[in-house]
């Protein structure tokens, strides 16, 4: 078992409605050392592999991708959900579901930041049904970039979302991919 997995047994909360609850060490406080390690990690399995950029969608994923950019000595560029008086100039665009909020969000990225001379880590906490992975896959493509690789915290294996990105041909690298949780007892199986 990996740190993130044993964190999530000894901190994570199982709710109905296949929710686990992370929010005292990854989507809410931040254990930046946790989120150390994982760089590290993903370091390791994206070894030699081109990437110029960090993408990630807001909120949760920031302060993982911030942490994990530095070990790449790469910048972050997140997708933000709303426009802004401070965003100016053209923006590539896609609408992206959230399983965790249960509605849609229109994420903006500025063409200034993402080019077709990038190559593309996307970072994110969660993978549940690939919606918010896909809205960044598409933003990537809008800007002519390459996706390199996608690193996941936390994969629900038991929802569709992993095979779904596997299946369009992109290299997935989920640190701990959950099989089952059971609400009613707090279990949580981990992938093999």
């Amino acid at each position: 078992m990996n740190c993130l997995e044993e964190r999530i047994v000894k901190d994570g909360i199982v709710k109905e409605g296949n929710i686990l609850k992370v929010d005292s060490f990854l989507n809410h406080q931040l254990d930046v050392n946790l989120f150390d390690q994982m760089g590290k990690e993903w370091a390791k399995r994206f070894e030699g592999i081109e990437i110029n950029k960090i993408l990630t969608i807001e909120a949760s994923g920031i302060g993982i991708a911030c942490v994990v950019a530095r070990h790449f000595g790469v910048p972050v560029v997140f997708a933000k959900k709303s426009k802004s008086v401070n965003l100016d100039g053209e923006m590539y665009t896609a609408e992206v579901e959230s399983f965790t909020h249960k509605n849609k969000n229109l994420v903006i990225v500025s063409k200034k930041f993402l080019n077709k001379d990038d190559k593309v880590l996307i970072i994110d906490d969660f993978l549940a049904n690939g919606c918010a992975l896909q809205g960044l896959i598409s933003i990537i493509n809008q800007a002519g970039a390459s996706v390199s690789g996608i690193g996941i915290a936390i994969e629900k294996g038991f929802q569709n979302g992993g095979q779904i990105i596997r299946n369009m041909g992109y290299r997935l690298e989920s640190l701990a991919i959950v099989d089952s949780m059971d609400a009613s007892t707090g279990e949580i199986k981990f992938r093999d």
